[in-house]
């Protein structure tokens, strides 16, 4: 399928670098990028009904965890917001389970959405994973799933969202909390957010939008799904350097298998 049939061009014209530049300015700036209606009508009912029909197929985990994502400190008690533990469980199936006459590996695949990707998030190259599970995965949240508070490891995130759910299932996000890159961890913050004493933000993501995010030092989750309706959403995960692959150890936790 080209891809003028999935994506947009017409209201997102990927190549053009007056566009690439705003694009950039904007997730520089906030931290996120969000662009609606980025697939068409007929992308979005084509990917949702095979989402559907491997559904059967998704591995589902719960897994407690602490917002950093880590492994707990001894050096701080169980309670404490460096080792306060969050629930997230979700279901997912991994790139070799979506048919390969997918639109999701057409737009993964793309150099023109490839391009476009590195010339916003400043990127030298993004490259596939180097196992056969990671580069695309289609999420499901069904009712009362949830991704907990976490910071993101990861420099940046795409997603598309394919299927809303009746409730719920609502991506909230606070900025700066912390700084990585400095070991900055911010507990107080990080407290406030825990407790529901922090302000938060939410996106508005209808099917079709894509979501840059960079979640490293923005704290963020997603609601828990209310209601009959499936939440579905496509992560494509790249790597900065080529032949990179998930850890065994990592793939049984996250897909229950090995690629």
């Amino acid at each position: 399928m080209h891809l003028e049939k999935i994506i947009n061009l017409d209201k997102y014209p990927l190549s053009e670098r007056s566009f690439q530049h705003t694009c950039k300015e904007t997730i520089d700036h906030d931290g996120v990028l969000v662009l609606k209606d980025f697939i068409t009508p007929g992308t979005i009912e084509q990917i949702c009904k095979e989402g559907e029909e491997n559904q059967h197929l998704a591995y589902f985990c719960e897994q407690r965890h602490n917002v950093y994502l880590t492994d707990p400190d001894p050096d701080y008690s169980m309670d404490h917001v460096r080792n306060r533990e969050v629930i997230s469980s979700k279901g997912c199936i991994t790139d070799d389970q979506i048919p390969l006459t997918s639109p999701l590996h057409t737009i993964y695949d793309s150099d023109v959405f490839r391009s476009f990707l590195c010339k916003v998030l400043g990127e030298e190259g993004l490259y596939d994973y180097a196992d056969t599970l990671s580069s695309i995965n289609l999420h499901y949240a069904d009712e009362g799933r949830e991704l907990g508070w976490h910071f993101d490891n990861s420099s940046f995130a795409a997603t598309l969202m394919i299927q809303q759910p009746e409730a719920g299932g609502v991506f909230e996000y606070v900025k700066n909390v912390r700084d990585a890159d400095s070991g900055e961890m911010n507990f107080d913050s990080v407290e406030g957010v825990l407790n529901g004493k922090t302000p938060v933000e939410t996106l508005s993501m209808p099917a079709g939008t894509l979501v840059l995010f960079r979640g490293r030092d923005a704290i963020h989750r997603v609601t828990p799904t209310i209601g009959g309706r499936t939440r579905m959403l496509v992560v494509f995960a790249y790597n900065s350097e080529p032949g990179i692959a998930i850890s065994e150890s990592a793939a049984m936790t996250f897909y229950g298998r090995i690629g």
